[in-house]
């Protein structure tokens, strides 16, 4: 089937390349008008917080995602003057939609107040330099703007120049290793043109799904750099084995990328499928943050692969024989190639003594993965940002003068149930029971109750009591205190049977979002497990290689986690690199490491083992297949990786914490995956296992549709008779 469709795509290679052009013009439009439609924000639906920020908004119009904080520096005002600019600050304020604003508060040589709106994060964020020019020019002393709505402004353009950066250190990068692999030939330009056409398409598809679900302010840059690392990695193999076809002389070009695609391009298919199975399971969360970088996940890897199978051969129609080669190789010369270098002389070592190799490779992903025991999660930070624009300077000034929590108050938001209800004396009672409950903890800092507005909203129906924590929204000290709130000081209260008590704000809103990815996490990733499973037996024509694969692909995650801990909590190399230290990773990075490590390790798996399953099919000695898929592929899946580890510097290159963490998390797994992983563990169990890894019996190989073996007679009188 591959082959007709790949005759057909060469038949129509112009009409081909012509749409490909108009998908990369249209994309190259759509991806700069995709920012105004990004996000970050948080909200978890189907939770309490999420029902409390609902219940502020409409009752009390206090979005908590759509709130401004302001600060000013003014030591000791008086009385007169304090009046005189609340009057200022709330004219100011009014060139946000339904901006209204509390009172300014003195405290330490500052003034603070909040100008509350009833917009989403993505509506408020978009005026906040409305804000600053009011402020700026309604007479009041220097003001700096912050709050999420600031936060998510003055990242967004930060963002845009860390990508800049990140793609010229990834096309630098690829450019330098195709041209190792490929030589100086116009072949290497197939892999970028390859790469340029699946980002951009893929960011157009963004676009289309940011119109209907929220989309992440890091979603461009994980879509062109793990785009970019992921195209290449895809062309460069099918280039490579386009070359090792033009070797035969007498073969046609279009026989020789029907031979590649059939064998190259098949691999790709079943690559990306895997891939794609990977970041699935970051998809079905129900948390619309994640899911929209299950969105960009899952849209790269299908869009690569219809690149691979589309764009790719009608660009090796094009150029033919000629675009191909640096050199004239013979076949001998071919042949002496194969036969030299690195993963050869590596494939003789671990043939011979695979059980050292074994038990030593293991020994050290299992120390690299011991540090995950220390491994602690964050929801999101508001530390690990640039320090230089204005919404960190006013938090800056906020945490040293007063502490993190006022920036970010957990809301306690009752529901009565009815209008006149909610000042009933026993509420009233129970109000105060839970402040002064609340006051003996020592992680409380401020509680802040009333009987009147803004605590009570005009319909005397709900009411809201705001918590000053003593640390930020995201540490384990604040998560533990809505927990607490939740489990301990609200039934200790005795608030009526009927009454309803919802727990809002940035902290119960970051705990329920923890709670929520993590709570299904295990089940869902075992269901990706089992769908990779029998997607890789139908790749690989074996029972046991498919279960190897998962759990070499698990141990290759661990690693990756111990590392990501190694490097931000412990701070071993964080100087140097120039990334941040931090005591909690954020809660999404390691989900989205998973499922894209759990991807690409099975794509690189998928790269050796296929072909070895060749040499398999063609010989029937297990030694040799091991031997010629590490020779074969080694180095070209070495080159992938390495194209990749370059893409992903561009996001450790960043200034944004998490985009840090996942790309040197990601950089460090696909490292040890396509070193330790599948140059040493892989080949040295497959070694020891021998036939056993092709053992796959007639009756399941039918159900499974797919061909025995060609020397299925050989393996039955290899095997035990037991099998």
């Amino acid at each position: 089937m591959l082959e007709r469709w790949t005759r057909v795509v060469i038949r129509w290679r112009f009409v081909v390349i012509v749409l490909w052009v108009a998908l990369v013009v249209v994309g190259a439009f759509l991806a700069g008008r995709l920012p105004g439609l990004l996000s970050t924000s948080l909200a978890v639906p189907g939770t309490g917080s999420e029902q409390a920020d609902a219940i502020l908004t409409q009752h009390f119009g206090e979005n908590i995602e759509g709130t401004f904080t302001v600060v000013f520096h003014v030591a000791n005002p008086s009385v007169p003057t304090l009046h005189a600019m609340d009057k200022r600050f709330a004219t100011a304020a009014r060139a946000v939609p339904t901006g209204h604003v509390m009172a300014l508060r003195p405290v330490e040589g500052i003034l603070y107040g909040n100008v509350g709106t009833s917009l989403d994060l993505q509506q408020a964020a978009s005026y906040t330099g409305a804000l600053r020019h009011a402020l700026k020019d309604s007479g009041l002393p220097t003001a700096y703007v912050t709050g999420a709505p600031a936060l998510q402004y003055d990242i967004q353009p930060i963002l845009e120049a860390d990508l800049r950066r990140g793609e010229a250190i990834a096309v630098l990068a690829a450019l330098v290793l195709l041209s190792i692999v490929l030589g100086p030939s116009v072949a290497l330009l197939i892999p970028l043109a390859v790469a340029a056409s699946t980002t951009t398409a893929a960011l157009a598809i963004i676009f289309a799904l940011a119109h209907e679900f929220l989309m992440v302010l890091y979603v461009p840059n994980l879509v062109q750099l793990i785009g970019l690392g992921l195209a290449v990695d895809y062309s460069l193999l099918i280039v490579h084995r386009f070359r090792q076809e033009l070797v035969d002389r007498e073969r046609t070009v279009d026989d020789a990328i029907v031979a590649t695609m059939a064998s190259a391009g098949r691999t790709v298919l079943f690559s990306g499928i895997a891939v794609a199975i990977g970041l699935s399971v970051v998809l079905v969360i129900p948390v619309p943050f994640v899911r929209s970088l299950g969105f960009a996940g899952l849209v790269v890897p299908l869009v690569s692969v219809v690149a691979a199978l589309t764009l790719q051969p009608s660009l090796l129609s094009l150029l033919g024989r000629r675009g191909m080669w640096r050199a004239r190789l013979s076949r001998s010369g071919a042949k002496r190639d194969g036969e030299r270098g690195l993963w050869p002389r590596l494939a003789r070592v671990v043939m011979r003594r695979p059980l050292v190799v074994l038990v030593g490779s293991f020994a050290v992903l299992v120390a690299a993965a011991v540090p995950t025991v220390w491994l602690q999660l964050t929801p999101g930070s508001v530390v690990a940002i640039p320090q230089d624009i204005q919404s960190a300077r006013a938090l800056a000034l906020l945490r040293n003068r007063i502490g993190p929590g006022v920036i970010t108050p957990i809301e306690v938001v009752l529901d009565a149930g009815a209008p006149g209800r909610a000042t009933a004396p026993a509420i009233s009672a129970a109000t105060l029971r839970l402040a002064h409950e609340l006051l003996g903890d020592p992680e409380v800092f401020v509680v802040a109750i009333g009987s009147r507005v803004p605590y009570v909203d005009s319909s005397d129906q709900y009411r809201q009591m705001i918590v000053i924590g003593r640390h930020d929204f995201g540490q384990e000290a604040t998560q533990r205190l809505v927990h607490q709130i939740r489990s301990r000081f609200l039934p200790a209260a005795r608030f009526p049977s009927a009454l309803r008590v919802y727990v809002g704000g940035a902290p119960a809103q970051g705990a329920d979002f923890l709670t929520r990815v993590y709570g299904a996490f295990p089940w869902i990733v075992l269901l990706v497990l089992a769908l990779a499973y029998l997607v890789l037996l139908r790749a690989f024509r074996s029972l046991l290689l498919p279960l190897m694969a998962v759990l070499l692909d698990a141990i290759s995650v661990a690693a990756a986690y111990g590392l990501l801990v190694v490097i931000f909590r412990f701070g071993v190399g964080a100087d140097v690199l120039g990334l941040y230290r931090v005591s909690q990773i954020e809660g999404w990075v390691p989900i989205f490491m998973f499922a894209m490590l759990f991807g690409l390790s099975m794509d690189y798996e998928v790269f050796f083992v296929t072909r070895m399953r060749e040499s398999w099919d063609n010989c029937g000695d297990n030694s040799r297949a091991v031997t010629d898929g590490l020779t074969h592929t080694g180095r070209v899946v070495s080159a992938a990786a390495l194209v990749m580890v370059g893409a992903l510097s561009g996001l450790v290159a960043g200034h944004v914490a998490g985009l840090q963490e996942l790309g040197a998390g990601l950089a460090l797994g696909v490292l040890l995956d396509a070193t330790i992983v599948r140059g040493l563990l892989m080949p040295s169990l497959m070694a020891l296992l021998g036939s056993w890894n092709w053992w796959l019996p007639v009756p399941i190989a039918r159900l499974a549709g797919v061909e025995v073996s060609p020397l299925a007679g050989r393996e039955r009188r290899d095997l035990p008779t037991s099998t």
